[in-house]
């Protein structure tokens, strides 16, 4: 189905509600589609060609509906690159909240650092990010559209207003730079050595790839890392998925206090 049709089949759902901005919630973040004022659930399942989230921490749903006066889509979970092996997968997602009215995305996702300074239970603003996967969602894109310029892919504008919605509400807000592994594994102690050399200062599984679709389409993007751990080989002890949804899970009232802040600043 169309990102024209997936708009229609969502307006008839929604009474015709407008959506300005989307928001992309990760692993462990996923109960925050509750801050969501007279919302309208509609289950990936029924928007055909969205992708199925297999991953436990995400929620499978589509909500529409306002926070803080700022009409807003909330995907409950996204599909990763290590689910599918697709890049672009979620493509039609985003293209259909443009139809919807978006101009902008908001990107979460749970993240290891890289910094002895950022620890488990911080929030990190995306200032840039490296690609380390070898991947890329344009692959195959005939459009002369795919040479999408990546300056300031993580909008000026945004970051500095979810700057000003930490100040507002006393909230530790980290910025620097994101590198994204495939996963599904881990990272080595090597490559997380290697990153940080690269200039990152967090490691990840996912967000990339919609940040150049987002940039690709048009919309304006912002990206925090809610950091569930530190890096391989930077603390004791192994990593696990696990570990990841408990910690993100205790950060995620810090987020949506923060995540309001922000949409209050462009309200």
């Amino acid at each position: 189905m169309s990102a024209k049709a997936l708009a229609k089949l969502i307006n008839e759902r929604t009474g015709g509600h407008k959506v300005s901005m989307g928001l992309i919630l990760g692993s462990g973040l996923s109960g925050l589609v509750n801050a969501v004022q007279n919302p309208t659930y509609i289950p990936f399942s029924d928007l055909e060609g969205f992708p199925q989230v297999g991953v436990s921490g995400h929620n499978p749903n589509l909500v529409i509906g306002t926070i803080e006066g700022v009409d807003i889509a909330v995907f409950g979970g996204r599909a990763h690159y290590y689910e599918h092996g697709q890049a672009d997968i979620m493509r039609l997602p985003l293209e259909t909240i443009k139809e919807l009215g978006a101009t902008s995305v908001f990107v979460a996702n749970s993240a290891g650092s890289l910094r002895n300074d950022i620890g488990p239970g911080d929030l990190m603003l995306i200032t840039d990010h490296i690609n380390l996967s070898g991947a890329n969602p344009l692959i195959g894109e005939a459009d002369e559209k795919r040479f999408v310029d990546m300056v300031d892919a993580y909008d000026p504008k945004l970051r500095q207003a979810l700057l000003n919605g930490a100040k507002a509400r006393d909230i530790k807000l980290s910025q620097g730079v994101y590198a994204w592994f495939s996963g599904p594994n881990f990272e080595t102690p090597a490559e997380v050595r290697m990153a940080a050399r690269l200039g990152a200062d967090a490691v990840g599984m996912s967000t990339v790839p919609e940040v150049i679709l987002a940039r690709f389409l048009g919309l304006k993007a912002v990206g925090v890392s809610n950091i569930t751990n530190m890096g391989a080989g930077l603390s004791e002890g192994g990593l696990s998925h696990e570990q990841t949804k408990q910690v993100a899970g205790e950060g995620a009232e810090k987020f949506e206090a923060l995540l309001c802040s922000f949409l209050r600043q462009l309200s």
